[in-house]
C-alpha cells in the first residue's frame, strides 16, 4: 500500500471528527512516513507496520471520544465516546450490545419516570392546597416538595451512575484493546 493510499483511507475513517483533530492526525502520520522514508524504509513497509488504516482510524476515534469525554462530561460527549467504543469492535458486540442497550433503556426509563415524579410533585405542590388534599394545605405543600426533592436526588444519583457506567465502559474498551493488541499485531522476527 502506498503512502497516499494509506493516508486517504485513514482520513476517510476519521470522517466526522473535528477538522483540527483530523489535520493533526494526518500531519503526524505524514511525518511518520517521511521519517521512515529518510531511514530508507519503503511506503509499503511503513503501511504494513502501521496496520489497517480503517482499524487505526477506529482506535483514534475512540481515543478522541475518550479525550472529549474527559474534557467535557456531557451527554453528547458520552454518546460520542460510547459510539466510538462500539465502532472499535474490540469486543464481542453480539454479547455486549444487548446488555448495553438494555442498561441504556432502563436508565432512560428511570429518567422519564423521575421526570414524571418531579412533575407530579409540582402539580401536587401547586394544586393540592386548592383541592381537598388529605391532611390539608400543609400536607399538600410538603408532599409536593418531598416528591420534587426526591426526584431531584434520585436523578442526581442516576446521573452519577451513568457517568460511572460510561467511565467503566471506556476503561474496559482500553483494557480489552491492550489485551488483544498483541494478537492483532503479531511481532515479527527481525533478521
Amino acid at each position: 500500500m502506498t503512502r497516499d493510499e494509506f493516508l486517504r483511507r485513514l482520513q476517510r475513517g476519521l470522517k466526522g471528527l473535528p477538522a483540527e483533530t483530523v489535520g493533526d492526525i494526518m500531519n503526524d502520520y505524514a511525518e511518520h512516513f517521511a521519517a521512515a522514508g529518510a531511514e530508507g524504509r519503503s511506503d509499503a513497509e511503513v503501511a504494513e507496520a502501521l496496520g489497517d488504516p480503517a482499524r487505526l482510524a477506529r482506535e483514534l476515534r475512540l481515543e478522541a471520544g475518550i479525550r472529549r469525554w474527559e474534557e467535557a462530561r456531557s451527554p453528547s460527549s458520552a454518546w460520542t465516546a460510547v459510539i466510538a467504543f462500539l465502532g472499535l469492535g474490540a469486543i464481542d458486540i453480539l454479547v455486549l450490545l444487548p446488555v448495553l442497550v438494555t442498561v441504556l433503556a432502563v436508565i432512560f426509563g428511570l429518567y422519564v419516570a423521575l421526570l414524571g415524579v418531579f412533575v407530579g410533585g409540582g402539580v401536587t405542590l401547586f394544586t393540592g392546597p386548592f383541592s381537598d388534599f388529605p391532611g390539608g394545605t400543609a400536607a399538600a405543600v410538603l408532599c409536593g416538595l418531598g416528591l420534587m426533592a426526591g426526584a431531584v436526588a434520585f436523578t442526581a444519583l442516576l446521573s452519577i451512575f451513568s457517568i460511572w457506567l460510561v467511565n467503566a465502559l471506556l476503561w474496559f474498551g482500553r483494557l480489552h484493546y491492550r489485551v488483544i493488541e498483541p494478537a492483532i499485531k503479531p511481532e515479527r522476527d527481525e533478521p
